[in-house]
């Protein structure tokens, strides 16, 4: 699994018009799941994610209980190395990412994480102020 982390004063996801996620003062977290990922691995992935020093103050996510909003994102898994046009062959299918993105959610929740969510499969408009900018790639 692969997560792009951004500290945001506000972010939010609209799907046809409506905001079906929405936050402020957290972690914009846009997430890409591979073939080789398992539930193991986005629980490890939540874990780090959630405790990552990248606030103010060098605290957490868990230490100030500032939320996350969570955006499935398979491009994150994108292959550039030949010519102009991206490969995404290293991008699960939906069938896969989609149950991997939920137990990534659900293990955030499971340690007290808020945690806000885009919709799979939609065409999603992601808004986001970034704060710093402090931006991080984990990568699992």
């Amino acid at each position: 699994m692969r997560a792009v982390v951004q500290t945001v004063s506000r972010a939010r996801v609209m799907v046809d018009g409506e905001t079906v996620g929405g936050i402020a003062d957290g972690l914009l977290v846009l997430i890409g799941v591979t073939h080789t990922d398992t539930p193991a691995t986005a629980g490890t992935l939540a874990r780090k994610v959630y405790e990552l020093r990248i606030l103010d103050d060098e605290k957490s996510a868990a230490e100030v209980g500032a939320p996350l909003l969570v955006v499935s994102q398979f491009t994150l898994y994108g292959d550039t190395r030949k010519g102009r046009r991206p490969s995404w062959t290293a991008a699960a299918p939906a069938a896969v990412a989609e149950p991997l993105v939920t137990a990534f959610v659900a293990a955030l929740r499971a340690r007290g994480a808020v945690v806000e969510t885009g919709r799979f499969r939609a065409l999603m408009l992601v808004e986001s102020v970034n704060v710093g900018p402090r931006t991080v790639l984990l990568d699992i």
